[in-house]
């Protein structure tokens, strides 16, 4: 299969000679038509001056009697034939009954054939109507014919035809050959190795970055990056989408890399506990020692359940498998029945939690997806938050949006780790070493931010360490609730 550069080469040749071709076929064809145009005019002249020249002659005609016969008849006289001979193309007169009174020496060269054509056209050739044009085998030309009325006092006399060939007039002047070959057919080869020069620099061009890019695409050197230097806005532009790409997948090979560490990391601590807690509960040792050691080993089950269960759920959520049962939702019962849990939940770890303020607002969303996010929320607040501090709950009701805040007096994060704290499997290394014992996978909050992205609202935090943390979920309210 040939290559692009190949095929595009000769498509730009081909498009060149198609072009050049129709330009010349129409330039041929409009000077063919002024050619003709003008050898007409050239007859009419020679024909005009044929009957000018009868008139100035006295007609110039003569009546004699024939050798056996009283009759008179008509004829050229020899002074006017000689003028007629000496013209270049062909002329006959004729009279009023149509019968040749006189045929130039160029006429009466042609065969029977030609000469019988000739005849019996004549009367085709009207006097100052359209030219007629005979091709005259035996002569291998053709002819163009202008007939005119001779206009005098005598009424024998009928019209004078002219005939100027055209064959040399209409062929191809060699000019236009040499033009053709000196000219026309070497800018076309040119234009053509200027075209394959160029493509050849654009299929470098092209086989640099396919080179570079499949050195990257091994997945080590996404950290390399696309160069072509002045290449033009086209190859730029390629670079540009080529590199961001690139980057992109890069993102998402360390992402991967990371989730894998973080999801090995966090089921090796639980599978650890739990094959020693078996070991232990398999050895000879007290009856109440089985029992601690598989109430641990339960727990960790538990808590493995609980990564297994999130991790399926953000798979889901990233393949886009996973449903949100859009109804109307009452925020406000949704709101205080997740505030009964939290008062449980505040009241074990010696946290107070407080419901300020709600409001009686409707949303279009899944009620059991908005009180895991809720709730993960909550959690949160309270398991970062020391004893004796507080967590604060709102609802608020907005033109355009809904408001749910949770306000803690917890640890808070710091600037600098506000920006991944939605990330998977992201603790702050700050919170890790002080609330281990309470630690979670790093799950909820990318759950979360799925959660409200999903509804078609936003997950946002802001925090400062030792000073607790805001995060806020913005859910859009329906329409008609906007224009109530």
């Amino acid at each position: 299969m040939a290559s692009s550069r190949t095929n595009l080469t000769a498509a730009f040749v081909a498009g060149l000679l198609s072009v050049t071709g129709v330009v010349g076929l129409t330039f041929w064809t409009v000077r063919n038509a002024s050619v003709y145009r003008d050898i007409g005019r050239y007859a009419g002249t020679e024909a005009d001056l044929a009957a000018s020249l009868i008139l100035d002659a006295g007609e110039g005609v003569q009546s004699i009697i024939g050798p056996d016969t009283t009759a008179e008849v008509l004829q050229v006289t020899p002074r006017l034939g000689a003028m007629f001979n000496s013209f270049p193309g062909y002329v006959i007169v004729v009279d009023r009954k149509g019968n040749v009174l006189f045929s130039s020496s160029s006429v009466q060269r042609l065969d029977s054939l030609d000469s019988a054509l000739l005849t019996d056209q004549l009367s085709n050739i009207s006097s100052g109507g359209a030219a007629g044009v005979l091709a005259l085998k035996d002569a291998g030309v053709q002819v163009l014919f202008v007939a005119r009325t001779v206009s005098g006092t005598s009424t024998a006399l009928g019209r004078v035809v002219v005939g100027a060939a055209t064959d040399e007039a209409t062929a191809l002047p060699r000019v236009y050959i040499y033009a053709l070959i000196g000219f026309v057919l070497p800018i076309i080869g040119l234009a053509g190795w200027g075209a394959w020069a160029t493509l050849g620099l654009n299929s470098e061009r092209i086989a640099k970055i396919t080179h570079d890019v499949a050195a990257i695409s091994d997945g080590r050197s996404l950290h390399r990056r696309l160069s072509v230097e002045k290449a033009g806005q086209e190859f730029e532009q390629l670079v540009e989408t080529l590199n961001a790409m690139i980057g992109r997948l890069e993102s998402s090979f360390l992402g991967l890399r990371r989730f894998t560490a973080d999801a090995s990391h966090e089921l090796k601590t639980p599978l650890a506990v739990l094959r020693a807690d078996v070991e232990r509960a398999m050895s000879e040792a007290a009856q109440s020692e089985r029992l601690v050691a598989l109430e641990e080993a339960l727990h960790e089950t538990t808590r493995m359940a609980d990564l297994v269960e999130s991790l399926l759920t953000l798979a889901r959520a990233d393949e886009g498998r996973f449903d949100i049962h859009r109804e109307p939702i009452a925020l406000k019962p949704l709101v205080e029945d997740v505030y009964e849990t939290a008062l449980i939940l505040g009241e074990a770890s010696g946290v107070a939690v407080n419901l300020p303020f709600t409001a009686d607002v409707t949303v279009m969303g899944d009620r059991t997806r908005l009180r895991q996010l809720f709730l993960n929320l909550i959690t949160n607040a309270i398991k970062y938050t020391p004893a004796g501090g507080k967590v604060d709950i709102g609802l608020g009701l907005h033109p355009d949006n809904v408001t749910f805040a949770v306000r803690d007096t917890g640890i808070g994060i710091a600037a600098a780790d506000v920006p991944y704290i939605f990330e998977r499997f992201w603790r702050a290394d700050r919170v890790r070493s002080r609330m281990s014992e309470r630690g979670g996978f790093g799950l909820g909050l990318a759950i979360s931010q799925w959660i409200a992205q999903a509804h078609g609202g936003t997950l946002t935090a802001s925090s400062r360490l030792g000073r607790g943390s805001l995060f806020t979920v913005t859910l859009p309210l329906p329409v008609q609730v906007q224009n109530a």
